[in-house]
Order: structure tokens, then C-alpha cells, then sequence
């Protein structure tokens, strides 16, 4: 009977709307925020940190951004992999203009520059939606690429056509991934995806999150009582396309290192929505949940044959996980078809009644 809310009296309305009234889900985050930043970074290996936590935390930003357009305004989405290229792009040209300028300002402002691109983007979403407007932003996401390959000045005209985080430090510590501690860009990337995510949390919860999902519940009821779906759509576009922005940057100078058009084609678009799908549409724990899925359990199925002394084929192993994925996605979808979250919302509901089962 540890999570029952007997006893937690709510005497403000501040109290009463706060993100986690219960105090156990305080306690329980607060538990989660002490292993992320203190537990991880002593007990976790380099490869762990860079290979695993890394990459989880940048694609998890992703998601967010994609289910803010996606789940909280119902605005499909293919495009996110091509916005994702913007920010890291952006970044690129932001860190040859301004090479003394903190490099994590550099990430935070390409943002900016694929919100502007999301917006233009975007416009067709106040005629069309559904299907259509999936197959517009699948449009951008193939434009977008032909324009990082046709375009030599987004790439400084190098003959691989590729970018490259050119030794960025952050107070005189070299933070690349070739030469840089992975501890101290593991803890730059959870500091940035933490602190956007509690600016998502608010903004969600706030008049502009509500007019979102009331443009994605019913468009026509929303602006017959006065919300502007131009202000609306383009609003959760902007916000969408500033969040991959910052992944894809984030991607190139704090986890590969360089990078070609190639990193941010149309299955990187495919593997984000993948996230929130499985993770939960609508749901900002299930972004994390849904990129742990996608991205760290298919390295574990790779792991667990070599951890067991089984000695098979590296391709074997991939169509084998392939395959458990593809399963685990179809069974995920029929059981619940609205993603992890779901399902830890119900084993929330079930543990605050326990051990009543009408309590």
C-alpha cells in the first residue's frame, strides 16, 4: 500500500496541477534523475555510455519532438529524419562561422533554423492532413536530402560531402566523440534532453499544448470556439522541427562525429515514428520508452548469443533480431495499441489500488 494517495491532501490549485502530485512519482523520478546523472556515469563502461545511453538519449529527443506534432496535434509526420538534418547542418555552418562560441549554443540555435524550415513545411497542414499531409512531409524529407548533396556551401565543399565536429571543447575539455571523456558528453546530452523535456512537459500542459490537442481531437469544434489553426499547426510544427533540430545536431557533434546525408534519410524518419508508436502516442515517458525498445533491445538480442557462448553468424543474428522486433512490435500493437505507456499507466492504476481491487 505504498502508492496510495491517502493522506496526500491537496490545499492549493497549484498542488492540485502539478506534473507528479503523487509524492511517490516525485520520489520515483527524482530516484530515476540520481541514476542518470550519478550512478550511469560511475558504474556504466565506455561503450555502454557511448554505444547505448548516448544515441538513446538523441533519438528520445527525436521522438519528443515528433510526438508533439504527431500525438499532442495529430499532424503526421515523415519528415523528421530531413529536419534532423537542418539542425545538424545548422549546427555545422553556425560552428565554421563562430568556432569560439560554446558549441551546446551552437546545438541550442540550429534549432531555430528547423523550426524555420518545419514552418515552411508545414503550411500545407492548414488544407490537408492524414495521408496527404504524411506524403507532403515526405516530400521535404526527399528535398531536403537533394538539397544537402546539391547544395556544396552546407558543406563547406568538402569532396566527401561530408560534416564533421571539428574538435569542439566546452571550457578547454575537448568534447568529440573521437578524443573527448564520454562521461562528460553523456552528462552535456542528458542535461540538454532533461531540461527539454521539462520545457515540453510545461508547454504541453499549458494553453498552447491544450489548443494542440484540441486541433488533433476535433479541428472544426477547436476553431469554432476560438482556436486559431494556422497558430496551432504551425506552432506545433515549429516546436517539432526545433526538437529534432537539436537531436540531429547533437547527433553529428556529440555521438558520430561526422556524418553524411545518408544519416538522416527516410529510415531514420521511419525509426523515430517507429518510437512513439510502440512508446505511446501522446505521451512524453513513452518517447523514452518507445527508443529504449527501438534502439537499445535489438543490441541486447545481438549481445545475448555472444553472452551465452553461441557461436553463429553476424547476419544470422541480424535477420534474428529483425525478426523478435518485428514480432514484439505486432504483439505490442495488438495488445495494446496504445504504445508502452499504456501499459505503465495500467500497472500504475492497478498499484494505487492494491491490494483492492475496487479501492
Amino acid at each position: 500500500m505504498f502508492y496510495r494517495e491517502a493522506g496526500q491532501f491537496k490545499t492549493n490549485y497549484r498542488a492540485d496541477q502539478a506534473i507528479f502530485p503523487i509524492l511517490q512519482d516525485r520520489i520515483g523520478l527524482g530516484l530515476i534523475l540520481v541514476v542518470a546523472f550519478v550512478v550511469i556515469p560511475l558504474v556504466g563502461g565506455d561503450f555502454f555510455i557511448k554505444s547505448m545511453m548516448i544515441p538513446f538519449l538523441i533519438l528520445s529527443l527525436a521522438a519528443i519532438g515528433l510526438n508533439i506534432l504527431t500525438g499532442y496535434c495529430g499532424q503526421l509526420s515523415l519528415g523528421t529524419g530531413a529536419f534532423m538534418g537542418v539542425g545538424a547542418y545548422s549546427c555545422y555552418k553556425l560552428f565554421t562561422f563562430f568556432p569560439e562560441v560554446n558549441i551546446i549554443i551552437h546545438i541550442l540555435l540550429s534549432g531555430f533554423f528547423a523550426a524555420g524550415v518545419g514552418i515552411i513545411f508545414g503550411l500545407p497542414s492548414l488544407r490537408i492532413k492524414g495521408l496527404y499531409l504524411a506524403i507532403t512531409t515526405l516530400a521535404a524529407q526527399f528535398f531536403l536530402e537533394w538539397a544537402f548533396i546539391r547544395i556544396p556551401w552546407l558543406y563547406n565543399y568538402n569532396d566527401s560531402g561530408a560534416i564533421d565536429a571539428t574538435s569542439p571543447t566546452l571550457f578547454g575539455y575537448p568534447i568529440d566523440p573521437a578524443s573527448g571523456n564520454p562521461i562528460h558528453i553523456y552528462l552535456i546530452v542528458l542535461s540538454i534532453v532533461v531540461v527539454l523535456t521539462w520545457v515540453a512537459s510545461n508547454v504541453i500542459r499549458g494553453r498552447i499544448g491544450r489548443s494542440w490537442m484540441m486541433i488533433r481531437d476535433m479541428d472544426i469544434a477547436a476553431e469554432l470556439m476560438g482556436i486559431k489553426p494556422l497558430n496551432a499547426k504551425l506552432s506545433a510544427f515549429a516546436m517539432s522541427s526545433y526538437y529534432c533540430g537539436v537531436s540531429g545536431a547533437m547527433m553529428v557533434f556529440l555521438w558520430l562525429g561526422s556524418a553524411e546525408v545518408e544519416s538522416f534519410n527516410i529510415n531514420i524518419s521511419f525509426q523515430v515514428l517507429f518510437m512513439i508508436i510502440i512508446g505511446g502516442m501522446g505521451s512524453l515517458i513513452g518517447c523514452f520508452m518507445g527508443a529504449a525498445f527501438i534502439f537499445i533491445l535489438p543490441i541486447l538480442i545481438r549481445a545475448f548469443p555472444v553472452a551465452m557462448g553461441i557461436d553463429i553468424g553476424a547476419s544470422t543474428v541480424e535477420h534474428f533480431t529483425q525478426l523478435i522486433i518485428g514480432t514484439l512490435i505486432i504483439v505490442f500493437l495488438i495488445m495494446e495499441p496504445h504504445g508502452l505507456a499504456r501499459l505503465w499507466q495500467i500497472g500504475k492504476e492497478k498499484l494505487r489500488n492494491w491490494p483492492f481491487p475496487y479501492g
